[in-house]
């Protein structure tokens, strides 16, 4: 069975299921393919029963056992997980299977708590290259029950962005989000869910996918993007001798580079989205003829703006509008088109393909509208969607209010609104004492609509009396005024003023 990599379940399998190989090499046969450096992270912690422990390591001998080991062929090395994780060997430390063979049997489980964050800072030692040279491929192979890894995106993330393939293996019910933004890409080939003991039938296919990574001679594709793709290979042309033919094709189109003796990389643009290509990298170098490397990938499906598209600072008559992802070299213009639901004039405004947000203006108040942005793309492709709006509720002001005595502590309230407007539901009546407010809290009084005017008793010297309209959605800006009663007056009648 080919390539055993699961999308976060638990895979058990029956004994009738046997791997297929494509490997001629008969067991324990040692084969020169590869260049570069395994480091195991072996997780040795408590949560990993002694019997998991002892199949983890038989599994590796199995899986390391054909590479021939050495400088300038495979290194390994291994970190122990536990809760002080600690390196068990070094890259340098075996370079023969006999050797790596009984290191492997022998070694000890640490047990305590799964600090693996502390084993990838360690790993991370082992495994960094000091720039402006070329040195061979690196592996960091990750095994593990997926108990509690803790938080591992940032050193997975380090370790990747130093040009280090991640790999995992989990025997237990990981967690697969952790998992899959762990390992380095293709995931398929990369990461691993499989019951202890059938952990056997994975090996081929995991060792396959670490010869892919340390080949001799490869062509690898990194970065693929809608239009564009990156091509690495390991430079076999020395002492800047001869030249490099890069032809790479798709079913419609053909196209040839030539590329210097010191390059291992190019960048190819102006791909086709969606679209599967083959390359051939040709060295030729008087000296002897090499190998043509080759290599496939499929371009990424294009995402056409707009993806997404929002509104925000609603008002009475007026809704930004903005939309993303900006695609300017892509995009030729925006078309904004808007009107009022169910029915209403639609109208439209062009923007140009830098823009991504606009405001509109002039709308009808209270109402909802239907907004629709549509793309017009440079390959003559268009992309629209929808949003639904809704203009804000206008809210009138209070347009007078007055305050007459009509007692030694009384007063009548009379005002003036909008009855008109559309939403007025009543008015909100509220006053307090200024003298002394702490010791009388504010009193208030909800009014229909249809009333104009009310009298308030036991009134305090100086109060205060504020009258706002209440409408469906929101107060209306209200007016305030003081009263002075007769008492404040010493009789000499009321006295009344308008408070901004």
């Amino acid at each position: 069975m080919r390539r055993l990599a699961f999308v976060g379940l638990l895979l058990t399998l029956s004994a009738c299921l046997q791997p297929t190989g494509t490997r001629s090499d008969p067991p324990g046969t040692e084969f020169d393919c590869c260049e570069g450096d395994i480091l195991l992270l072996l997780d040795s912690s408590g949560s990993i029963t002694t019997y998991e422990f002892s199949r983890l390591l038989g599994f590796l001998t199995d899986l390391l056992r054909p590479f021939l080991l050495g400088r300038g062929q495979v290194r390994v090395g291994m970190v122990l997980v536990g809760t002080e994780p600690q390196m068990e060997f070094s890259f340098d430390a075996y370079n023969s299977q006999n050797a790596l063979q009984e290191a492997l049997l022998r070694t000890q489980q640490l047990r305590g708590d799964t600090n693996t964050e502390a084993a990838l800072l360690l790993a991370q030692r082992l495994l960094r290259r000091p720039p402006g040279h070329i040195y061979p491929p690196r592996v960091l192979l990750w095994l593990t029950d997926g108990v509690k890894p803790g938080n591992v995106d940032g050193p997975m993330a380090v370790l990747r962005q130093e040009g280090v393939s991640v790999l995992a293996v989990s025997t237990g019910q990981g967690n697969y989000q952790v998992l899959h933004g762990a390992v380095s890409p293709p995931t398929e080939a990369h990461l691993y869910f499989i019951d202890i003991d059938d952990i056997g039938i994975i090996t081929e296919d995991l060792r396959e996918a670490i010869i892919e990574l340390i080949r001799v001679e490869r062509l690898q594709v990194r970065d693929v993007t809608t239009h564009s793709a990156l091509l690495q290979w390991r430079p076999v042309l020395v002492g800047g001798l001869g030249h490099y033919e890069l032809r790479y094709s798709s079913d419609t189109e053909e196209r040839r580079l030539t590329l210097q003796a010191e390059q291992s990389w190019t960048e190819l643009t102006d791909l086709q989205p969606d679209t599967r290509y083959t390359a051939w990298l040709t060295p030729h170098t008087p000296l002897q003829r090499r190998n043509t490397l080759t290599t496939s990938f499929s371009t990424l499906t294009e995402v056409l703006s707009p993806v997404s598209v929002t509104v925000s600072e609603s008002g009475v008559d007026r809704v930004h509008v903005s939309w993303t992802p900006l695609q300017p070299s892509r995009v030729l213009r925006y078309l904004v088109e808007f009107g009022p639901i169910p029915r209403g004039d639609v109208r439209a405004v062009t923007l140009t393909g830098r823009e991504s947000s606009t405001l509109l203006t002039q709308l009808q108040p209270h109402t909802q509208y239907l907004i629709t942005v549509t793309a017009v793309h440079s390959s003559g492709q268009q992309r629209a969607m929808s949003v639904r709006a809704c203009t804000q509720e206008v809210l009138p002001g209070l347009v007078d209010l007055q305050l007459t005595p009509v007692g030694s502590d009384s007063v009548k309230v009379d005002w003036r609104g909008h009855s008109e407007a559309a939403g007025l539901r009543g008015y909100w009546v509220r006053w307090e004492t200024g003298e002394h407010s702490s010791l009388s809290p504010p009193s208030s009084r909800y009014l229909p609509a249809q009333s104009l005017s009310t009298v308030l008793t036991h009134l305090s010297p100086a109060t205060r009396v504020c009258v706002s309209p209440v409408y469906r959605t929101a107060r209306g800006e209200g007016l305030c005024c003081t009263a002075h009663t007769l008492t404040a007056a010493h009789g000499r009648g009321g006295q009344l003023s308008l408070l901004s």
